[in-house]
């Protein structure tokens, strides 16, 4: 354990300028990509058709006349706007996932010696 640890921190010492961290949108890009890609493009598909429809409910809530009609509109806009939300948030853990996969990935080339 302790020859693991000792290569571990001399690969982890040496220059990262050759495999550079990838940028949120190359992460955010990443979700779509692999084995599980096709829930998180059904997760993003309901999340825009959500995000439309509290956009519209919205534009109803602010064209109302009626407070009964604009109520209406208006938690229905609210309920899908925060419904919208949480779908497009249970994105991030997959995101972070795989900034672990690729941290890992880079530590076994280094520890390989591949650099």
């Amino acid at each position: 354990m302790d020859n693991l640890d000792r290569m571990i921190a001399e690969a982890l010492a040496e220059d990262d300028k050759a495999l550079p961290d990838p940028g949120y949108f190359s992460l955010a890009t990443s979700i779509f990509h692999g084995r599980s890609s096709w829930t998180n493009w059904v997760v993003m598909a309901v999340q825009i058709v959500l995000f439309l429809a509290a956009v519209w409910a919205g534009w109803h809530f602010y064209t109302a006349t009626e407070a009964v009609a604009a109520v209406k509109w208006g938690i229905s806009a609210a309920t899908l706007a925060i419904v919208a939300t949480q779908l497009k948030m249970a994105l991030m853990p997959v995101m972070q996932a795989n900034r672990v996969l690729l941290a890992i990935r880079r530590l076994e080339l280094r520890l390989a010696g591949g650099r």
